[in-house]
């Protein structure tokens, strides 16, 4: 018999300003927003989800970010359904003043990487389709840490 295996729910961050932070994960990334408690919290979604994403100040208002090289959170991931729509958030996120820190292609997924204005890692991606997955002699899959041609998934997005 096959145990039912988990799957990641949402991510639920501490934000030191709740509008800036809902700007960005609503505006530039696409997910909408389903509920709001005031200056406080705010719970975002996509497909009309409840929420995949969590923000709130209630211990972190008007805070710094958290300092580099400290355990915590390295990055939230969000997937996108395909090269397309990979180079459009691409380009919101560059056409609202956000510096990407990272690209790579993993042979099973094609990602950028940025922080978020709380200084939280961020990680958007599109996957390639499993066949297409690179394995090694025994099958076991065999991710990689290429160079990725960000200019050809935007070109993509006209």
């Amino acid at each position: 018999m096959t145990q039912p295996h988990p799957v990641v729910g949402h991510v639920h961050l501490r934000v030191a300003d709740l509008d800036r932070a809902v700007a960005f994960y609503r505006d530039v990334l696409g997910f909408e927003e389903q509920q709001r408690f005031g200056d406080q919290a705010a719970f975002l979604g996509a497909g009309g989800y409840h929420h995949h994403i969590g923000l709130n100040t209630w211990d972190s208002k008007d805070s710094p970010p958290a300092p580099k090289g400290h355990t915590g959170l390295y990055h939230s991931a969000f997937l996108y359904p395909d090269r397309k729509s990979l180079g459009a958030v691409i380009k919101r996120v560059l056409a609202a003043g956000y510096t990407l820190t990272g690209a790579a292609d993993h042979g099973v997924s094609e990602a950028v990487y940025l922080d978020d204005p709380d200084g939280n890692g961020v990680e958007l991606y599109c996957d390639r389709a499993p066949q297409d997955w690179p394995r090694d002699a025994d099958g076991k899959l065999k991710m990689v840490n290429d160079r990725l041609d960000v200019e050809a998934i935007i070109a993509e997005a006209a």
